[in-house]
């Protein structure tokens, strides 16, 4: 036994993925495609966007688009926070900020005769800019108000009784009774529970906006039928009472800038005054006229 050789045993180490090759090049080549893809979806989008939206996307990446404010940012409220004396006092836009500095900059250096000549358009200028941005934060709450509805158990019904549209004294949401569906109880001023879902579902949306608020309330010309009680009476007491929920829900009273009766006096249908969809609150986010400078300040 003595004799007989060692027994050696030879590993073998086998090397599996093609050596130094391995697998990395897959990584770097997906890199290259999404890079790729990347590159030929921006040459796609600078084809089709308009000179004015590549102005936009411009200013939303230069250094300038950063907020001037401390809280919030340059969205849907404009760099505001509410606090105490709230968003309508202490918010900024950037391009209206700007708009003013380069008025100011044209009359400081400008002499006497050309005051007028560069005051005008900044004005026009300050007046575009401010409607542009109320006319975005209108679709906005639209959108979100739509959104909130969906939310609402029995929203394909509620969504009939509301009617969204911007005009030209602002946002116009009104609450419409429908045949058999009405919102508030008989001829009185007590709201149905769901008108109060309805306004409280209007006050988380409304709540994020600095705009003034009116409120009026509208009846077709059927009388309430109550000795000494108008139409008149009527309706105000339903805008009253549509007030009273918005600022239970949320909305501060300070905003409310006008709460009116219009009795039957502006029908939704005039052709038909009877029809119960002229029964209705309307609740207007009023459009805020930009603040001009003063001619003492040329």
């Amino acid at each position: 036994m003595s004799g007989n050789k060692p027994v050696v045993i030879k590993k073998v180490k086998k090397v599996i993925g093609g050596g130094h090759h391995g697998g990395a090049w897959k990584v770097a080549y997906a890199d290259f495609v999404t890079a790729m893809m990347a590159f030929f979806l921006l040459m796609w989008l600078i084809n089709t966007t308009s000179p004015e939206q590549k102005r936009g996307i411009a200013d939303y990446f230069a250094p300038a688009s950063v907020s001037r404010s401390t809280q919030g940012s340059d969205g849907l409220l404009g760099g505001t926070a509410f606090q105490e004396d709230g968003a309508r006092s202490s918010g900024s836009n950037r391009k209206i900020d700007e708009e003013a500095a380069e008025a100011s900059e044209r009359t400081k250096g400008g002499g006497a005769g050309d005051g007028p000549k560069t005051h005008e358009p900044t004005q026009n200028a300050l007046a575009q800019a401010m409607a542009n941005r109320e006319n975005a934060q209108f679709a906005s709450a639209e959108a979100s108000l739509r959104q909130a509805l969906q939310d609402l158990p029995d929203y394909a019904e509620l969504s009939r009784n509301l009617i969204i549209e911007q005009t030209p004294e602002g946002l116009n949401i009104q609450l419409v009774d429908q045949e058999g569906r009405a919102m508030f109880t008989g001829s009185s001023s007590e709201p149905l529970a769901r008108t109060q879902h309805l306004l409280e579902a209007v006050s988380k949306v409304i709540e994020r906006l600095p705009n003034r608020i009116s409120i009026s309330g509208h009846t077709d010309s059927t009388a309430p039928g109550k000795p000494g009680y108008s139409n008149w009476d009527l309706s105000a007491d339903r805008a009253n009472a549509a007030r009273r929920i918005l600022e239970k829900s949320g909305v501060e009273g300070d905003r409310i800038y006008q709460v009116s009766g219009k009795g039957d006096r502006e029908p939704l249908y005039p052709d038909d005054p009877d029809l119960p969809a002229n029964r209705r609150i309307s609740i207007v986010l009023l459009r805020e006229a930009p603040v001009m400078p003063s001619d003492n300040a040329l």
